[in-house]
């Protein structure tokens, strides 16, 4: 999708609109309209749209964070933006500050995120796994538990988000075995029969 610069746009809205005014007080109005209407849909448009699309652009070329922080936050009023793309803004906060390591904001961005209106599953699941590994994080299991069953009742399309789904869900199988082995080398260390409700049978005597 096409789109143009920040900062060129910035110089756009302003020369458009203070252009078209100049024109309309020295000239007949009628010559300087069209051009401060072209301003004032690029101001609209700043203001619905913001600045998502060229951090995301940056984010996914360069893998650059910081770089994609600086851009993402020229966006002036992010409660002002189109829903869907405040819901990307929030989105895009919390995968950055994931990747900066900054988890209670990645996880107070997401969650702004999953309340409003992402267009496809495949946002929501995205969003539902960075939520899930940031409760792993926590050793909160049952949370990430939760959150890979509303995944998985998704109809999630992108093979790559497929593949990280399939991958998070392995790693809990294999934790949840590792843990219940533990569980179960403790109890013979202790000397306490595997099932704790059965009874052990006396030697027989010879």
């Amino acid at each position: 999708m096409f789109t143009i610069h920040p900062y060129l746009k910035f110089a756009l809205i302003a020369l458009f609109i203070f252009g078209g005014i100049a024109m309309m007080l020295t000239l007949p109005w009628g010559y300087g309209l069209p051009v401060l209407l072209i301003g004032l849909i690029l101001l609209a448009s700043y203001i619905l749209l913001g600045t998502i699309q060229h951090a995301a652009k940056v984010m996914q070329t360069d893998q650059n964070y910081l770089e994609a922080e600086k851009w993402l936050n020229l966006t002036w009023k992010p409660d002002w933006l189109y829903v869907t793309n405040r819901a990307y803004y929030y989105m895009m906060k919390g995968t950055i500050a994931q990747g900066l390591g900054r988890t209670d904001d990645a996880e107070t961005w997401l969650q702004k995120a999953q309340t409003l209106n992402l267009p496809t599953d495949n946002e929501k699941a995205a969003v539902q796994l960075q939520l899930a590994g940031i409760a792993i994080q926590r050793q909160k299991i049952n949370i990430a538990k939760n959150y890979l069953k509303t995944i998985k009742e998704l109809n999630v399309t992108e093979p790559m988000l497929k593949d990280q789904i399939k991958q998070f869900d392995k790693a809990m199988a294999q934790q949840g075995q590792m843990k219940m082995a533990n569980q179960m080398g403790m109890m013979q260390k202790g000397g306490m029969p595997l099932n704790p409700r059965s009874k052990r049978r006396r030697p027989m005597g010879r």
